[in-house]
């Protein structure tokens, strides 16, 4: 398999399968991506998912070339002639938080896709990069509009428009990761995010992804009705009950996402 999952204590992890080709993306890896994505958003036993990379080398270096070959239809043809997109990110509209941990090489599509998650943990020896338009290209899976509004616009238009590489400690200056861990510590710290998210509330923490997402579009005082709104729909929730309960009776609450 190119892409490997295991779910456990409500945790998807989802191993990119191929170090012999810096766990390039071939059109196998993308069709199983599809899917994960798809189980990640209808699957209640799942409540963080975690995107990471197999091997030593690389997370993802993008697409492999190799295997990828230009469409044959136009790209008139790709927009409005399909009921269904191949874009690498179709689907990943969820409300369930999204961890990447990124060890070595996230260049091109193998970086949008960590920048289409919520969280972002690389190990010390991790290098980003947008390359694309040494080629005569640009990123084209939301790169020139996630990297932004992750880093700012001064941080990303230096990295956008030369296609340097940045390494782990620029990384966390700039704010396009979290945390920088040592190799052996990434997917532990990773898992032990995940399972911090994982036991509090399910309804709680996507209308949270929810609202920081959408508010971010919004004009703030819009922003601010919308979050009002949400706390009321949560407030007679079961969760919100049970959470108030087992802290007055100091035990560890159990959520059942109602």
């Amino acid at each position: 398999m190119a892409l490997d999952i295991a779910v456990q204590d409500h945790i998807a992890t989802l191993t990119l399968n191929r170090p012999e080709a810096m766990n390039s993306i071939d059109p196998e890896m993308r069709n199983q991506l599809h899917a994960a994505w798809k189980r990640i958003k209808e699957d209640d036993d799942i409540r963080v998912a975690i995107l990471t990379g197999a091997g030593d080398k690389a997370f993802c270096t993008g697409s492999d070339l190799k295997k990828t070959m230009p469409p044959k239809e136009s790209f008139a043809e790709l927009t409005f002639g399909r009921a269904y997109s191949d874009h690498l990110l179709e689907g990943l509209d969820t409300d369930k938080p999204l961890i990447c941990a990124i060890n070595g090489y996230a260049m091109g599509g193998g970086m949008e896709l960590a920048l289409a998650c919520d969280i972002r943990v690389a190990s010390d020896n991790a290098i980003f990069a947008l390359s694309e338009v040494r080629i005569g290209s640009i990123p084209g899976a939301g790169g020139t509009q996630r990297l932004p509004r992750a880093i700012g616009a001064s941080n990303a238009m230096l990295m956008l428009l030369t296609g340097d590489r940045v390494d782990a400690a620029e990384a966390l200056r700039t704010g396009l990761v979290s945390k920088v861990v040592s190799r052996a510590e990434l997917l532990p710290t990773a898992r032990e995010i995940a399972l911090r998210i994982a036991r509090n509330a399910p309804l709680s923490v996507r209308s949270i992804k929810r609202l920081v997402t959408s508010g971010a579009d919004m004009p703030l005082p819009a922003a601010l009705d919308n979050e009002r709104y949400v706390f009321g729909l949560l407030r007679d929730t079961e969760d919100r009950i049970e959470g108030r309960r087992a802290f007055q009776e100091k035990r560890p609450p159990v959520y059942q996402g109602r």
